[in-house]
C-alpha cells in the first residue's frame, strides 16, 4: 500500500500514528522551525513514542550514519522518517533508509513506514551512472547524483527490495519549514558546511576514497582538495567552464593529514553554473595520477563509483571524451526509470 499526503504528520488520523507504538527515524533536520519542535516530540506529547533513531552528535565528524538493528523494529505500529538527503547514492543517511525499508521487508508483519519528504539540497540535476560491476551491498540503484527526494527514494527502495510495507509520503510541499527554511539550514550532516556542498558532494566524496582530503576537517569540507604532496603553483589543473580553481593552503583539524599543511585548490562556482562535480573528479583523478607519483587511488574507489568504465578511464586505458559519452546515455536510461517514482511536478534533468 502506498499513499501520498498533503497534510502534516502531526494532522494525520491513522491508528498507528495516534494510538500505536511509533518508532522516529531522523537526524536534526527533523526540527520544525515554525513551531519550535523537533518530530518525536508530536510524539512524546501523545505518550506513545517508543523509539529514536539517531545519528551521533551532530557537530562531531564521523557520526555518519543512524544506528539500529531490526530487532528494535519490531512491536512498533509505525515508524516515521525525516531525514535532509544531501542528494548522492552515497550520502549515509539515505542509505540508512534503504537499509530501514530493506529491514522491514525482511519482517512478517512490518510496522507501516511514514517518510516527511524534504526538497532535495541538491536539486533535480543527475550526475552520473546506474551502478554496475563491483559495488556495495547498500548501493542504490540509482545515478550517483539522483535528483529525487527522499520519500521518492524510499518509494524506488520498497519497490527494489520487494517490500511488503505500507509506505505513506507526507509531500514536503505542506510543511511549514520546507517553506521557511532552505535545505541546508540544518546541516544534513556534520560535514555539509552550507549551500554549495550538496553540488560539490557527488563527486568530491570520492576523494576520501584516495589519499588527498578534500577539505574534511577544515569549514570548507567538500570545496577544496589537497596533500602535502600536491605543488599548486604552476600545475593548471583542468577546470570546466563556470568553475574556478583557487591555489591554496589548509590544515585539516581532523582526518587525513589532520594538524600537517595540504597544498591544494579551492573550486568556486561562478553564479548560475550547473556543476557535474562527477566528471570534474574523475579529469582531476586522472590528472594528479599522471603527475604525482605519490598519489593513490585506494582500494574502496571501485566499489562506491561502481562503474567499469569510469574505472578504466582512471587507469588510463580510454580518453575523456567515451566517458562523457557513457555518462551521458546512464543518466538518460536513469531519468526513464526514477519516472516511475516522481511525486512532484519537477523532474530530474541532465547537465548539459
Amino acid at each position: 500500500m502506498f499513499s501520498f499526503r498533503t497534510t502534516p504528520i502531526e494532522d494525520q488520523l491513522d491508528r498507528a500514528l495516534l494510538e500505536g507504538k511509533v518508532g522516529v527515524f531522523c537526524t536534526p533536520g527533523c526540527w520544525d522551525a515554525a513551531k519550535g519542535r523537533y518530530l518525536y516530540d508530536i510524539f512524546r506529547s501523545r505518550g506513545n513514542l517508543s523509539a529514536i533513531f539517531l545519528p551521533g552528535d551532530e557537530a562531531v565528524p564521523g557520526n555518519a550514519h543512524i544506528s539500529f538493528e531490526p530487532e528494535e523494529l519490531r512491536g512498533l505500529d509505525a515508524v516515521v522518517v525525516e531525514i535532509q538527503d544531501g542528494g548522492a547514492r552515497y550520502f549515509p543517511f539515505a542509505v540508512d533508509v534503504l537499509r530501514l525499508v530493506s529491514a522491514l521487508a525482511g519482517m512478517e508483519n512490518p510496522p507501516a513506514l511514514y517518510i516527511v519528504d524534504h526538497p532535495n539540497a541538491a536539486g533535480r540535476d543527475v550526475e552520473g551512472t546506474l551502478p554496475a560491476g563491483e559495488s556495495d551491498v547498500w548501493t542504490p540503484a540509482c545515478a550517483h547524483r539522483h535528483g529525487l527526494t527522499i520519500g521518492e527514494l524510499a518509494q524506488m527502495y520498497a519497490s527494489e527490495c520487494g517490500a511488503q510495507v505500507s509506505l505513506h509520503v507526507i509531500s514536503a510541499q505542506c510543511s511549514a519549514t520546507s517553506r521557511t527554511l532552505t535545505p541546508w539550514m540544518v546541516p544534513p550532516a556534520s560535514d555539509f558546511a552550507g549551500v554549495f556542498t550538496p553540488y560539490f558532494y557527488t563527486g568530491a566524496r570520492l576523494w576520501t576514497d584516495t589519499n588527498l582530503n578534500p577539505g574534511l576537517g577544515t569549514v570548507r569540507p567538500y570545496e577544496l582538495v589537497g596533500a602535502p604532496f600536491l605543488k599548486p603553483e604552476g600545475d593548471a589543473v583542468p577546470v570546466p567552464e563556470g568553475v574556478l580553481a583557487r591555489p591554496c593552503s589548509f590544515v585539516p583539524l581532523s582526518g587525513l593529514y589532520e594538524g600537517e599543511a595540504c597544498f591544494g585548490w579551492q573550486f568556486i562556482l561562478t553564479p548560475g553554473v550547473r556543476y557535474h562535480s562527477l566528471l570534474h573528479t574523475i579529469q582531476l583523478m586522472r590528472h594528479f595520477s599522471e603527475r604525482y607519483s605519490q598519489f593513490r587511488i585506494l582500494d574502496s574507489l571501485p566499489g562506491r563509483l561502481a562503474d567499469p568504465v569510469m574505472m578504466e578511464y582512471l587507469r588510463g586505458g580510454i580518453t575523456f571524451d567515451i566517458v562523457e559519452e557513457h555518462v551521458k546515455s546512464e543518466e538518460q536510461k536513469w531519468i526513464r526509470k526514477a519516472k516511475r517514482f516522481l511525486l512532484y511536478d519537477d523532474a530530474p534533468i541532465r547537465i548539459k
